[in-house]
């Protein structure tokens, strides 16, 4: 991906390194798990524990910088000019891939070392002729922003994954835009949290807005008891225990959230149960699925209305065109011509989102015609779609 886009627009690392403070705040995220990463890594093998800092590498690869940082990313490497925002989103990731390469040099000696001069050879940043004549990274302090990766990782990541969980659920694909995301903070350091990540979350997880529902909640809880850890506990008491729980109203069960314990009486005795020892649930409620993770509870709209199947239909269309300039073998810059069938639904999302469509696959311009091009699927219809590169 980087080498790709690096070649297009030409990037060598001869531009000015975009301040840090001056970088967008999943730029700075990354950097940040760069270099916890690189002190885990180094702390590890100091300790001899070579399994758990490779492990460490893999995580940092595979779940934050490709599957999260270079995915949110895309569009930057996209945009036509190198402004500020595209130069950091590239410094970032040549940054994280360079420093990649040292850190696996002990784990995967030929490897890092054609990664490392890949990378820096082409354009001088070599400091030496092999990846394993130069220093193993030293983490930078002042670049880990702990409640920056708290707010990322716990709060973005997981709630994102939540949400693709209940997209599947209701087997509703994420090129099809949904409304709302509903969420009952459980307290004030959460809200901002998510507050602060949403709209990352609702680029991600394709979703029109983020909600919060506090006070009298529309979501409908319960308490289930963990009869093994609480019969240990309680004895002769867990039934009663069981069957006060399953009848404890909302707010009770917000106090326990919130707190961590709830006091309850229980046969004239006091009984102080723990969340840790219950699972807090909640139940669907019509037109929206809801999932829960600790405690955190996401509530996901799947009812969809004319206006959001028309941009899920435009955003099919574009997937397709897509999949066809790929086949063709035509290069990222190419500018085509697109011939579609005749289609009263497609004709209809186009209407209201043919601009976004053409920019998308970068077309002069899309018409609806009988042609020989190649049959797709698209939601319920099949097409010929016929893809020219514009002369």
């Amino acid at each position: 991906f980087f080498a790709l886009y690096a070649n297009v627009d030409g990037f060598d690392c001869s531009q000015p390194e975009v301040p840090m403070a001056e970088r967008p705040e999943i730029d700075r995220w990354i950097i940040s798990q760069l270099n916890t990463l690189i002190k885990g890594v180094d702390e590890s093998m100091a300790d001899y524990e070579p399994t758990k800092a490779g492990r460490m590498i893999d995580e940092f690869v595979s779940d934050h910088l490709s599957n999260w940082y270079v995915r949110l990313n895309r569009k930057r490497f996209w945009g036509k000019e190198m402004d500020t925002d595209k130069l950091s989103a590239y410094q970032t990731l040549y940054t994280c891939l360079v420093n990649v390469a040292k850190l696996l040099a002990p784990f995967s000696p030929f490897y890092a070392d054609w990664l490392y001069n890949d990378l820096t050879q082409p354009v001088g940043k070599a400091e030496a002729d092999s990846v394993h004549l130069t220093l193993f990274p030293v983490a930078d302090e002042a670049l880990i922003d702990s409640e920056l990766e708290a707010r990322m990782g716990q709060v973005a990541q997981k709630v994102t994954s939540m949400v693709l969980a209940l997209r599947r659920k209701a087997n509703i694909k994420v090129r099809q835009p949904l409304q709302c995301i509903m969420i009952p903070p459980v307290d004030q350091q959460q809200k901002e949290r998510v507050e602060a990540v949403a709209d990352i979350i609702l680029n991600e997880v394709n979703v029109k807005q983020l909600q919060f529902a506090e006070g009298e909640s529309l979501l409908v809880k319960k308490v289930k008891c963990n009869f093994r850890v609480m019969g240990k506990k309680y004895g002769k008491l867990m039934k009663a225990v069981a069957a006060t729980m399953s009848a404890l109203p909302q707010n009770d069960i917000s106090r326990l959230e919130k707190e961590g314990t709830l006091a309850i009486n229980v046969e004239g005795q006091e009984v102080v149960v723990e969340a840790a020892d219950v699972e807090i649930i909640s139940e669907d409620i019509p037109g929206w699925l809801v999932a829960n993770e600790g405690n955190l509870t996401v509530a996901l709209e799947v009812e969809l209305n004319d206006e959001l199947v028309d941009e899920g239909l435009a955003r099919e269309l574009i997937n397709r065109v897509q999949n066809l300039r790929k086949e063709a073998g035509l290069e990222i810059t190419d500018r085509i011509n697109v011939t579609i069938t005749p289609c009263m639904p497609v004709e209809k999302a186009m209407k209201s989102h043919g601009d976004y469509v053409m920019t998308q696959v970068l077309a002069d311009g899309v018409k609806f015609d009988d042609n020989d091009g190649t049959p797709v699927e698209c939601d319920d219809f099949t097409l010929n779609i016929k893809v020219d590169k514009t002369v």
